[in-house]
């Protein structure tokens, strides 16, 4: 991997864990939420381990949950998946070229369990011009893998008593998290990639509000998702 000279760096799996804690908050809160809404989706605690150790999406797995509910068959459920979670193909492919020095396994690993909250602390480290090692990374991964099954099993333990989730807004935890982790990668004066960062995000709100009057939900997470590509794609050529 290639390193940057910096004063400051992460090197080892404990520093990859630190990095994670914000992170770590965050899901335990949402995977807690998943964990009541998939039981009140009539999955089992079994169901819900599965889901989260194998699919290991946050907005996936809640659009799973949407979707069993609306008693949609299996291959729609699985190619909305699919194109749900296709973004996670990107990001591997930008993380990739930073471990080009290690081997198809362990850039497999780090690709199997990179997330968008994980992908986030990573960009950061990137764009901060940070050294860091592989052992960081499966350090960051690790930690919030682990800290999203258990959170999801606590929630489905206790599923059983919230009949009804969305009378506490715990189907908007997801969106929340997200939220909050954008405004935390921020300083107050913006540089000029934070505004176009900024300016992505809010075409991709405004898409997703419009396109929810006219298509299902998950094509309009879909279509936002392409108009925020769109745009972000523009706005880098015009620098």
């Amino acid at each position: 991997m290639k390193e940057i000279d910096t004063d400051t760096g992460y090197t080892t799996f404990r520093d990859g864990v630190k990095s994670c804690l914000p992170t770590v908050l965050g899901y335990l809160g949402i995977g807690f939420s998943f964990g009541i809404v998939g039981i009140n989706s009539h999955l089992n605690l079994l169901e819900i381990t599965l889901m989260s150790a194998i699919v290991y999406g946050g907005s996936s797995q809640f659009v799973m949950c949407g979707l069993l509910l609306a008693n949609t068959s299996i291959t729609g459920i699985v190619m909305t998946v699919f194109l749900v979670n296709l973004r996670h193909l990107l990001m591997s492919m930008t993380a990739s070229p930073h471990f080009r020095d290690e081997s198809l396994l362990k850039n497999i690993s780090v690709g199997s369990l990179l997330t968008d909250e994980s992908f986030a602390v990573f960009s950061t480290t990137v764009a901060q011009k940070k050294h860091f090692s592989l052992r960081w990374m499966e350090g960051l991964n690790v930690a919030a893998y682990i800290t999203w099954i258990v959170a999801t099993i606590l929630g489905g333990l206790v599923g059983n008593f919230i009949a009804n989730p969305e009378q506490f807004g715990l189907d908007f935890a997801l969106t929340a998290m997200f939220a909050g982790l954008f405004i935390t990668q921020f300083e107050w004066e913006l540089t000029k990639s934070q505004r176009k960062s900024i300016a992505v995000v809010i075409s991709v709100g405004l898409s997703l509000y419009i396109m929810l009057f006219f298509v299902s939900s998950s094509v309009a997470v879909i279509i936002s998702a392409l108009v925020g590509c769109f745009v972000g794609g523009i706005m880098h050529d015009s620098k």
